[in-house]
């Protein structure tokens, strides 16, 4: 899993297109194994993305759930919590 790729289900505000589309060039960089792909192959991962985009926005839009949103703010925090005990505080 990438680790740079963000929960994006059941959260108040709802994701952003533009979150959806940076997850999905996390997801694609990950499986084409290109940060930045060469000029032959640009098209086909730009395709990519935007494929992978759509397909997070339709499965975002179809998921359904009983449970009340997560606040950004507060999964951020537990977020940075997580990381301070597993790696020390960051300066």
């Amino acid at each position: 899993m990438c680790r740079s790729i963000k929960t994006l289900f059941n959260f108040d505000p709802p994701a952003t297109e533009e979150e959806m589309r940076a997850a999905a060039l996390q997801f694609v960089r990950k499986l084409s194994g290109f940060n930045h792909p060469s000029k032959a192959n640009e098209a086909a991962f730009d395709r990519a993305v935007e494929d992978v985009t759509g397909a997070a926005r339709a499965l975002i839009e179809s998921l359904v759930t009983t449970a009340d949103p997560r606040d950004r703010e507060i999964e951020a925090a537990r977020a940075r919590a997580r990381t301070a005990a597993r790696f020390g505080p960051q300066h």
